[in-house]
This record gives C-alpha cells, structure tokens and sequence, in this order.
C-alpha cells in the first residue's frame, strides 16, 4: 500500500468511527438499552436487576435536559435507581425484591426495594408519554407536551404543593428546538429514536406492573 492509499484509508477508517459516534446520542444509547433488555434474562430466571439498573441510569440525562420543571423527577428518579443499584448487590432479579418485599411485609415502605421500583417505574413511564406526546405534532409546544405526560402518569400520585410546584416550572422549559440541540438531534432523528425507546418501555412497564399484580399488590400508590 503506498502512503497516499494507507493515508486515504486512515482517513475513511477515522470519518467512519466519527460517524459512528454521532450517531450515539443519549437518545440513541436510551433506546438501543431498553431494546437490548428483554435479552437479558428469560421468562423462568427473571429480568436481572443490575441490566435494569444499567439501562434506567441512562435515562437521568432526559430529565437533566427539561430543566427546572422536572428537576423534581429527576433527583427522585436517580435516587431511586441508586438505591436499586445497591439492591442489585443482594437481589439478582426485579423478582427477587418485591417477593422479598412481599414475605417482609414491606412492599411499601418508604426506601425499600419494591417501592423504588414502582418510582423508577413511574419515571420511565413519564418519558413515554412525553415522547408520544413530542411525536403527536410538530406544532405542540414542549410544555404542552410535558404537561399532558405529567397529569397523565405522575400528578395522580402527587401532592397539591408537587403538582403546584411543575405547574410553575412548566414556564421554565426549553422550546423544542431547544431540547433537540441539546440532545444532538433533529426533529426526524428524535422521533426515531423515541418511537424505538416507546416501543421497547411499553411491555417494560407492564412486565413491572404484572410484578404486582401477580402478587395480588394494587398499583394505586
């Protein structure tokens, strides 16, 4: 090879690892690991809790990127997967704590491992109806969107002084194109991406949900 071909060939090798890393956004790395999931454990041994952890963590960067109005959910969601994460020490499945839980009796008590899940649970479901709001038009604003997703999944739950408190926050939200440069998308990149993420949480969130109620636990709490 002479030294313009090995040169050449160089180049190509570096613009392709360049591309290859433009297209890793956070969106990209959420969806790709919510995807990958399912394959991680099987229908007799359960879905292995530190592969759940793994891909939760990854979604802190969306709340991070909202702002101040959900800066709420954002420092509850990331602790709740910290304490998951220590729970992955003793517990190697999401099955494992809530039947530890249940012979405990403390299904849902404050820290213990079932009721985060519930939270983390709760905070992957928010995205997801963020998203498919994001995705309903092109002309609805963010805070439309995160509006709607809020009194959908979280505001039931929530206390009058919370539910005031994002109200207020909702004014400090980026624009849309905001929230898509920060996320190193474009608006046909984004609603790819989230259309897979959408797509791999649905049967997530109530694979969690059958948790419960396999187990004859309510999940009005």
């Amino acid at each position: 090879m002479t030294p313009h071909s090995q040169q050449m060939n160089d180049f190509g090798n570096s613009l392709g690892k360049t591309l290859k890393m433009a297209t890793k956004t956070p969106l990209f790395t959420i969806a790709q690991a919510f995807e990958e999931l399912p394959q991680c454990g099987t229908k007799d041994e359960g879905l292995p809790l530190d592969k759940f952890c793994d891909a939760c963590s990854l979604v802190s960067v969306l709340f991070n990127s909202l702002g101040l109005a959900f800066k709420f959910a954002e420092m509850e969601y990331v602790a709740k997967v910290g304490n998951l994460v220590e729970a992955s020490k003793r517990f190697a499945t999401l099955e494992n704590i809530v039947d530890a839980d249940v012979g405990n009796g403390t299904v849902k008590k404050q820290k213990s491992p079932s009721r985060d899940l519930r939270r983390v649970r709760q905070g992957l479901d928010l995205v997801r109806a963020l998203f498919e709001q994001f995705l309903s038009s092109k002309d609805y604003s963010l805070r439309n969107a995160a509006s709607t997703a809020y009194a959908q999944v979280c505001a039931p739950y929530h206390t009058w002084a919370v539910r005031t408190a994002v109200s207020a926050g909702m004014h400090t939200l980026p624009s849309r194109e905001q929230l898509l440069l920060k996320l190193n998308e474009t608006d046909h990149s984004a609603k790819k991406k989230m259309r897979r993420y959408i797509k791999a949480s649905r049967p997530l969130i109530d694979y969690i949900d059958k948790l419960y109620i396999s187990r004859k636990i309510s999940l009005n709490w």
